[in-house]
């Protein structure tokens, strides 16, 4: 049984606070199955974006849970805005998460790249 986006979104702003994080919901989307973008600013001009992962990453025993993967690394703040109104145009029920973290910690799980 797959987590609904919502529950997902709640959990991992939960956890930035327990690691005393600051992260904010930026967009609500689709609460049962809404894809889940992680904007991580690094505090020092750049930013990193996580988006679903693809499904060749995933694993068999990952079946159900929601997995990760880098879209953009590295990049300034101002590319991952653009890419994120990209991202919107694209599919408007999406959910954006920002959190503010010199460490670059995106509290997700993240998909190994299995190829």
């Amino acid at each position: 049984m797959r987590l609904t986006s919502d529950f997902v979104v709640s959990a991992l702003i939960r956890q930035a606070g327990i690691e005393a994080v600051p992260a904010v919901l930026r967009r609500r989307g689709a609460a049962e199955a809404g894809a889940i973008f992680v904007k991580v600013d690094r505090l020092d001009g750049t930013a990193d974006l996580y988006g679903p992962a693809p499904q060749a990453l995933l694993e068999t025993e990952d079946e159900g849970e929601r997995r990760f993967a880098p879209v953009l690394a590295g990049a300034t703040p101002l590319d991952v805005e653009e890419r994120m109104r990209k991202e919107i145009r694209f599919d408007p029920d999406l959910w954006l998460v920002e959190i503010d973290d010199r460490l670059g910690r995106p509290f997700v799980p993240l998909a190994r790249d299995t190829r």
